[in-house]
């Protein structure tokens, strides 16, 4: 976990089990999904086969459900995946 896109500071643990006590339980599993999600996007690269687009595809629509989750809660909080 990293306290800010922009400049990559790691947040010691204990400090990011705090952050996480205070939010809902749904909305750290969205953030868990999500980041999963976004790093699944990123091993699919060049031309895939029709089983590696069906798992891009799927892996994307489980980034989008768990972004809609986040970023009803805050809209600072969407994983964004790298292309």
């Amino acid at each position: 976990m990293y306290a800010s896109s922009l400049v990559p500071v790691p947040i010691p643990d204990r400090v990011a089990a705090l952050i996480g006590s205070c939010m809902p339980i749904h909305i750290l599993q969205a953030e868990v999904d999500a980041e999963c999600a976004a790093r699944e996007v990123q091993r699919f690269r060049g031309p895939l086969c029709g089983e590696d687009q069906a798992d891009r595809e799927h892996a994307l629509s489980t980034l989008a459900r768990a972004n809609k989750v986040l970023a009803a809660y805050h809209p600072r909080l969407p994983v964004r995946h790298c292309r």
